[in-house]
């Protein structure tokens, strides 16, 4: 259950997909929950996830770069429903964009806000469902409507082994304003092994837009594969990933993309004789 924490927690996080355009793809960063086996409860308490992640798209005739951090709280409640672990997730991002000897912005990125059902199988099988929604906001790199977001995860966590589909339903408020957004759906995926403090294995995504907010909108699709590696200092876990593009439509340029990750248990205020464990947590 130690990555149970990884999973869930940055799973609950943001995206930034051409920010900088009136039109733009998943509200929901693709990618964004890769590393964490997002299918299972977490241990019961408080954890503080940061995502970071900054890559370069490809896009002619300057390339753009994008950067998006994520600090998130979870909580995994003590209370169960229908057999499944309640968990509370609140995540404020930020996030710039530049395009190369032209443009920079920067600012705070859609706060989001989820509960989440989590059910253990037994085997090592998870399954989870959140239910959340990020809020609009008006800066340079946000979007000012809401939207609905659903997530479907299912992880296989024995012997060592994250392997991980998370599968995030995005819908947008149907408001005109000034950022008009598409339906989308992301799969996120991990085949990871723990060996001893150490995780190694393979991550990738797929996102795709599933509706056209206007007339002639393009719709925009990608498919991206990497690695991840991680280590377990004990209490704090830090992960590290590379992905790129092998394939896309519509977004002008493949991308290259780092990411980063930092995992702290907080504790429980339910139950201080009983504080999270880093073992547990980090299980995979």
């Amino acid at each position: 259950m130690k990555s149970h924490l990884t999973k869930l927690v940055a799973s609950g996080v943001l995206t930034l997909s051409t920010a900088v355009s009136a039109f733009a793809g998943s509200v929901t960063q693709p990618g964004e929950t890769m590393g964490l086996a997002a299918g299972a409860p977490l241990p019961q308490g408080v954890y503080f996830i940061d995502t970071l992640d900054w890559g370069v798209r490809s896009t002619s005739p300057n390339s753009t770069a994008e950067g998006v951090n994520i600090p998130v709280l979870a909580w995994s409640t003590p209370w169960t429903l229908l057999g499944a672990r309640v968990h509370f997730l609140a995540a404020a991002p930020s996030a710039e964009v530049g395009v190369k000897n032209t443009d920079y912005v920067e600012g705070m990125y859609n706060p989001f806000f989820a509960g989440m059902l989590a059910w253990n199988l037994g085997n090592g099988l998870g399954f989870s469902y959140m239910l959340g929604g990020y809020a609009g906001v008006k800066t340079p790199v946000g979007f000012d409507t809401s939207s609905l977001n659903q997530r479907f995860a299912l992880s296989y966590t024995a012997n060592d082994w994250n392997l991980t589909a998370n599968l995030i339903w995005g819908i947008q408020s149907q408001a005109v304003t000034t950022t008009e957004n598409p339906d989308f759906v992301n799969i996120d995926l991990t085949a990871t092994r723990k060996f001893g403090k150490w995780e190694l294995g393979a991550v990738g995504y797929y996102s795709t837009d599933v509706s056209s907010p206007v007339a002639n909108y393009a719709r925009q699709s990608q498919f991206a594969l990497g690695a991840l590696v991680g280590y377990n200092f004990g209490p704090v876990i830090l992960q590290a990933a590379l992905t790129t593009d092998v394939a896309q439509q519509n977004y002008g340029g493949y991308d290259t993309r780092g990411w980063g990750r930092l995992i702290i248990p907080l504790g429980d205020p339910l139950a201080a004789s009983a504080p999270a464990s880093s073992g547990p947590m980090y299980r995979k």
